[in-house]
């Protein structure tokens, strides 16, 4: 599947850093291969070497700039056709806070360990921003940088050699 430019925001040898063409959510993006395959072994060497700072920059820099409270990194999916993709998705605490407020949620709550501490589970909160802002034809409004606005920032951002 070819990416439209716009939604390019960096590039190395071995992958492709783009805004997941169908989030609402700023900042949500995937990092995929350029060599076809779903193997990490299958992979060269230098893509390899390039990966792990790769997804440090993607992290770092969805934390600095759009001020995501935490960012979670999985792999998912091995359809063919689509070489191995990695998913970066930014939580903010606003997204956090909608998720709370969802009735469907609000009983994680009592899985919390101690006073302080919150039961927001990671795999219940990707699914929230899935169904949220990926498949929902109105999704939340959101605060901060629109999408368009995200890419920009993140281009500037993520250009190397810097980190």
């Amino acid at each position: 599947m070819e990416i439209p430019q716009h939604f390019h925001v960096v590039e190395t040898a071995g992958w492709l850093v783009n805004h997941r063409m169908n989030s609402a959510l700023p900042g949500y993006l995937m990092i995929s291969s350029k060599t076809d395959t779903n193997d990490l072994s299958d992979l060269p060497e230098d893509a390899l070497a390039e990966f792990g700072p790769l997804l440090a920059r993607a992290q770092s820099t969805l934390k600095r700039q759009l001020n995501a409270q935490r960012v979670y990194i999985g792999r998912y999916g091995h359809a063919p056709g689509y070489p191995i993709h990695f998913h970066v998705i930014p939580i903010y605490d606003w997204v956090e806070e909608l998720f709370w407020k969802d009735a469907r949620y609000r009983l994680l709550e009592n899985f919390a360990e101690g006073p302080g501490e919150t039961a927001t589970d990671g795999a219940e909160l990707t699914l929230f921003v899935w169904r949220e802002f990926c498949e929902r034809a109105e999704p939340p409004p959101v605060r901060g940088p629109s999408v368009s606005e995200a890419i920009k920032l993140l281009r500037e951002a993520m250009r190397f050699p810097p980190l």
